[in-house]
């Protein structure tokens, strides 16, 4: 059986592991809808009506369980980690409050959005989507916030063991935030893009309903294309400040064991912790330099010029990371292919190839966000507010929280599914409920 400390941090891994795919659709799909209903006004295509009250149907299943999780959530940070709380929670627990009344604001606004139609004047009812939309993002912006500044802690002087001068304002200004919030903004968006556009391109292959689903299809998989081409953009923000903050996480990303200029950037490989090297990688000399410095003479801080205790665990954030980036760069090359079908090649917007590729992308997006959170959380380790407090430290002394872990397990695997099972009938239900075909179509809500 597992121990208390590996409990308690596999409770947290599994319980953000799920609250942030929660998160992520309930951040992006409001928007979705907001231009669906946007199209539809101006117009007045009955396709777009049918589609903005079938995806503001699964906003509000999203909204559901993301409340549901991220209370979970909330609950554990106090259960399991006391001691972080305590002392942090003075500190950082300011973006929490805002994310509070953001979360309220989402909520009002979205009862006005479900029970507005056909009873508030047509461009108030869009904005209370468009409300929907900006304070979703706002709750997981500045939840990214919070965790960055455990990445990059600032607002306070340590002294003596004791935080003084505590700045909350400061604290979620972090220097970390800006680079944090805007990768996992754009991932938000890659993801759910490609998950959608997905799901849209299977039930186009199967002649379902065809032209309600191609609009679906449009608008997400141009939204997912804009998103993915960007984002590189946003993951080399992100990797330089990891550089200058936190060089035990590059170098463990990177699986970099010797400080040296014209440092090799390392693609795949298995990281061999005891001999410090990596075999079966290819190397391209000088990238990883060039990638952090800007240049290539540089020295890159390898893990041998770091205390062996304040070493992450190697493999796991390496091959995470790997996969985050494999996967980003597959998703690129897929926006690009359909930017060309889009200027160039229109029949290929037609073409079950292309749609196929789509239907292959759609659980691709969660898993780089899964891997991207594995190469932030685990890469900051042994700290949970890094340089400052050790993992283990924060750890609650109740015993028996490999109980906790498998109860909480369960509910987030039974919340999955059934989250699964009402999507799944959703889905079933769009081909009948909004049939362009059926002169029934204008009056069915």
């Amino acid at each position: 059986m597992m121990d208390d400390f590996i409990a308690a941090r596999s409770q947290m891994a599994m319980s953000l592991g799920f609250h942030i795919i929660f998160a992520c659709i309930g951040m992006v799909m409001p928007f979705f809808m907001a231009i669906s209903h946007f199209i539809y006004l101006r117009t007045d295509n009955k396709v777009y009506r049918g589609l903005t009250k079938a995806w503001s149907k699964g906003v509000a299943i999203f909204f559901a369980t993301g409340a549901v999780s991220g209370t979970m959530l909330s609950f554990e940070l106090g259960l399991l980690w006391p001691t972080f709380m305590e002392h942090a929670g003075p500190i950082f627990g300011m973006p929490f409050s805002l994310e509070g009344t953001a979360f309220f604001i989402e909520a009002i606004a979205l009862g006005f959005y479900l029970y507005g139609w056909d009873r508030l004047k047509p461009w108030f009812h869009w904005t209370t989507g468009v409300i929907v939309g900006l304070s979703g993002l706002a709750s997981g912006i500045l939840v990214v916030a919070a965790n960055a500044w455990m990445n990059s802690p600032r607002g306070f002087d340590f002294v003596d063991g004791q935080y003084m001068n505590i700045d909350p304002i400061q604290a979620m200004f972090n220097d970390a935030w800006f680079s944090q919030a805007l990768h996992m903004t754009l991932a938000a968006f890659v993801a759910t893009g490609f998950a959608v556009s997905g799901i849209h391109a299977l039930m186009i292959l199967k002649r379902k309903n065809v032209v309600f689903h191609t609009a679906a299809f449009r608008i997400s998989a141009l939204s997912a294309c804009l998103a993915a081409v960007l984002q590189p953009i946003s993951g080399d923000i992100s990797a330089r400040d990891v550089a200058s903050r936190q060089p035990a996480k590059l170098a463990a990303m990177e699986a970099h064991f010797e400080t040296q200029a014209n440092a090799p950037l390392i693609i795949g490989g298995i990281p061999d912790e005891t001999g410090e090297t990596v075999n079966y990688a290819i190397r391209l000399p000088g990238m990883l330099s060039l990638l952090v410095h800007g240049d290539t003479t540089t020295p890159v801080t390898g893990l041998k010029d770091i205390p062996k205790e304040n070493w992450p665990p190697i493999a796991i954030t390496h091959y995470a990371f790997q996969v985050m980036v494999t996967i980003g760069v597959s998703l690129v090359l897929l926006a690009l292919l359909y930017f060309i079908a889009l200027v160039k090649r229109k029949p290929w917007l037609e073409s079950n190839w292309l749609l196929r590729l789509f239907i292959i992308a759609t659980p691709l997006g969660y898993i780089a966000i899964e891997a991207g959170w594995v190469v932030t959380e685990v890469g900051r380790q042994p700290w949970i507010i890094h340089g400052v407090m050790r993992t283990a430290d924060a750890v609650t002394p109740m015993p028996g929280i490999v109980y906790s872990f498998y109860l909480f397990t369960a509910v987030f695997v039974s919340l999955s599914g059934i989250v699964a099972f009402l999507l799944y009938r959703q889905i079933k239900m769009v081909g009948k409920l909004y049939d362009v075909t059926d002169p029934a179509y204008q009056r069915v809500d």
